[in-house]
């Protein structure tokens, strides 16, 4: 699993969380010497389709599909074929959707590849978004417990149904590693700069205080995109965490 990280640029993934082609194309040809991955989510994968995901792989990025698919399991597991055939590295669902549609999205995820004959992508779990928080998950979602445990639980449901890993706050990796292992692979939003505003993000963590803390990967968006230098602004991060 590890071996998906061989360098310090494959510790960071910066969210594409733009609107337009030509942004996104600029962005990640600016970047791509500095960071391996790049985060395709709903704004820019609405808007533009497949050709998001071919703008980033030409200039030589990784693709981060950030769908977080979450349906029945049938569906879940057509989409994350269609995921798989993109020639995407990672991709996501939510682990709220239950055993058995992570587990339909993980078999297709690798007999799609088999048959494309394409590198498989990894395949990981939502467990709780970060703009959620315990109060939010107890008063209006009517979920018992801490959300510590709760995310432990579904990152543990995560990895039983064969997905390779999950998606994390910074606070949480701990548990998570000591829950699921060394081979999970743990990606991490929520992650700000000393100086950088949360914005809606409620759990966060500075880049080298998630790197040690056990993160594998680590999402970042406007504290890159958002900066005058994005690439400075990457570089400092890379440094950071080198």
């Amino acid at each position: 699993m590890k071996s998906l990280l061989k360098t310090p640029q494959e510790r960071i993934c910066v969210a594409l969380d733009v609107s337009d082609l030509n942004t996104a194309k600029s962005l990640a040809e600016k970047l791509v010497d500095y960071v391996a991955f790049f985060k395709i989510g709903f704004e820019l994968f609405t808007g533009l389709g497949p050709a998001a995901v071919t703008a980033v792989k030409d200039v030589g990025g990784k693709v981060f599909l950030d769908l977080k698919f979450h349906d029945i399991p049938a569906t879940v597991s057509r989409s994350a074929g269609a995921a798989t055939r993109l020639g995407v590295s990672l991709l996501n669902v939510h682990a709220s959707g239950g055993a058995e549609m992570m587990e339909k999205a993980a078999a297709t995820v690798v007999e799609t590849a088999k048959e494309e004959k394409l590198a498989k992508p990894f395949l990981l779990a939502v467990t709780v978004l970060t703009s959620l928080d315990s109060q939010i998950l107890d008063k209006e979602l009517h979920v018992e417990g801490s959300l510590q445990d709760h995310v432990v639980h579904l990152a543990k449901l995560a990895m039983r149904a064969g997905l390779d890993g999950v998606i994390a706050s910074p606070q949480e990796i701990v548990s998570v590693r000591e829950a699921c292992g060394p081979e999970c692979l743990i990606v991490t939003p929520g992650i700000r700069p000393a100086g950088i505003a949360a914005h809606d993000q409620r759990r966060i963590m500075t880049p080298r205080e998630a790197i040690q803390a056990g993160a594998d990967i680590l999402v970042i968006g406007r504290a890159i995109t958002g900066h005058p230098e994005p690439t400075e602004a990457a570089k400092r991060i890379l440094y950071e965490i080198s």
